[in-house]
């Protein structure tokens, strides 16, 4: 039985990992949809279920360099910061142009520039290899 536990287990790890992997890769087309979450929860989830899944993204051509940076260092490169901060500045535009509550803009306002200061206190990965 626990044999049987463990094989469930792997399989609804990996149905989470490719899940969200799934969302992150829709998310790479999409500004409205962001990748890297996605991404660090499919290489979590699927370390879980198997170490191939997690080093098959860690190696990914596209995918793998951000992933390392991150598992090696908490590291966000430049390029994804500009990215993020304008992606992040650009919705709370349209929330305000929107003519959402004032309340709906102080509060997006204030989580936005939490996410923003977060990611802006990363290290970047280019710096620390030096």
């Amino acid at each position: 039985m626990t044999k049987e536990r463990s094989t469930w287990q792997k399989i609804l790890w990996l149905l989470l990992a490719y899940v969200t992997l799934a969302i992150a890769v829709i998310g790479a087309f999409l500004p409205i949809l962001p990748t890297t979450p996605f991404l660090l929860v499919a290489v979590w989830a699927g370390s879980h279920a198997s170490s191939k899944f997690k080093w098959w993204l860690l190696r990914h051509k596209r995918f793998g360099p951000g992933l390392r940076d991150w598992y090696r260092d908490k590291a966000i490169a430049k390029r994804a910061k500009i990215a993020a901060v304008t992606v992040i500045a650009v919705s709370w535009l349209i929330i305000i142009l929107n003519g959402s509550p004032t309340g709906v803009i102080v509060l997006t306002g204030l989580i936005f520039v939490g996410c923003i200061s977060f990611l802006l206190s990363r290290p970047d990965p280019s710096k620390i290899r030096q």
